[in-house]
């Protein structure tokens, strides 16, 4: 079995990850360990399924069935981060708003999605990272 399809994935979300960590961090100026999740540069969901969908165009060529279902699964999942996550993100903060004095709410994450930006970031990660690990694992 060629270890890179499992290994490319996850490098490209630690990569992501630990990119969006240092941007944060040197944002707020301070470790940003309560900006971990959802939203922010680069998109890691963006990361993760461009370096599978680039990992096998590089092995297997553009033509090959298994890279449409990849750049299928990339569009899906990048539509997703920019429309619909963002819009969950104005649901919360909206929700946020009306609940403020409610003893018994616990505050939405308000920050869900992605900007366009951030997806091409991200887009940008996994292809960067399915070629060094073509490179490095092959």
């Amino acid at each position: 079995m060629d270890l890179s399809y499992a290994l490319t994935p996850f490098l490209a979300w630690l990569v992501a990850g630990t990119s969006k960590f240092i941007i944060n961090s040197i944002k707020a100026r301070q470790l940003a360990f309560g900006l971990i999740g959802y939203g922010g540069l680069p998109s890691n969901h963006s990361a993760i399924v461009s370096s599978m969908a680039a990992l096998i165009a590089l092995k297997e060529g553009v033509g090959h069935p298994a890279f449409g279902v990849a750049i299928t699964l990339a569009f899906i999942v990048t539509l997703d981060a920019n429309s619909l996550r963002r819009q969950v993100g104005k649901h919360a903060t909206a929700i946020n708003k009306l609940t403020v004095g409610c003893s018994d709410h616990q505050p939405l994450r308000e920050r869900m999605g992605h900007t366009r930006l951030e997806i091409a970031a991200g887009i940008g990660v996994g292809i960067a990272v399915a070629f060094a690990a073509n490179a490095i694992l092959t």
